[in-house]
Order: C-alpha cells, then structure tokens, then sequence
C-alpha cells in the first residue's frame, strides 16, 4: 500500500511540474506585429549562439511632458532563414510578425518576442534631397 501511495505522489508531482513548465516557457502569451527600422540584429551567446536583434519604432509621445520614451522592440528569432535574411536588412523598415512568451528560454534566445516572419521591407529612404549647406 506505501508504494503504490508513493508512485502515485511522485506522478502527481511529476505532472504538475510539467504542466508548469509548459505553462511558463512554451505558452504563447501573445501575437502580433511591430514595425520599424533595424537597428541591429547579431548572433551571440555563451553556450547557445542565438539570433538577436533590436527595432527602433516611430514616435516620441510619453505620458510625462519633458521625458523621452524608448521605443525599442527587441527580439530572438529562431529560424535561421529569417536570420539571414534580417541580416542584410540593416537600418531598413521592416514589418515583423512575433509570438510573445511568458519567459526565455537560453536556447530560443534571451528574449520573450520571437519573430516568426518577416511580414514587408523598405529600403531605406533616399536622402539626396538633401542640399549642402551655404551662406
């Protein structure tokens, strides 16, 4: 009779603690989509080499007069696909579609946002228009 309690118990444990892990690394908490230009997207790690990188989003507002709001959205991508192509796509618009979750993972990367797809580009805007300086 003790042991079948004790299995029974130690199942119990064993199914909660995975019902939890999975609730806390693998749920996705939230979808959607962020824009901006690329600010810099590199692969680093100690032990896992991951995809990371950073988009610098339109707009300056903040609830505070006088203050400065970042409005930097950074990110992990796991597909290495995506990761070449973000690579030559440095100070460009880009349009990411992302999975949020609840926390990282070291070997999906060091953030909660994944980019799962690269959803439009721009090539940078053309600043010839631009005219030198004169007196």
């Amino acid at each position: 009779m003790k042991k079948k309690t004790i299995v029974i118990i130690v199942l119990v444990v064993l199914i909660v603690l995975s019902i939890i892990i999975c609730w806390r690394y693998y749920f996705v908490f939230g979808e959607g989509i962020k824009a901006g230009n690329l600010n810099f997207f590199v692969k680093k790690g100690y032990v896992f080499k991951t995809w990371e990188g950073r988009l610098i989003q339109d707009g300056f507002k903040t609830p505070a007069p006088g203050t400065i709001q970042s409005n930097e959205f950074e990110f992990s991508v796991t597909n290495d696909s995506i990761a070449v192509q973000l690579e030559r796509m440095g100070g460009r618009f880009v349009e990411l579609r992302y999975k949020e979750y609840l926390h990282p993972l070291p070997w999906r990367g060091m953030s909660t946002y994944v980019v799962t797809e690269i959803v439009t580009m721009k090539a940078p805007a053309d600043n010839n228009n631009d005219l030198p300086f004169t007196r």
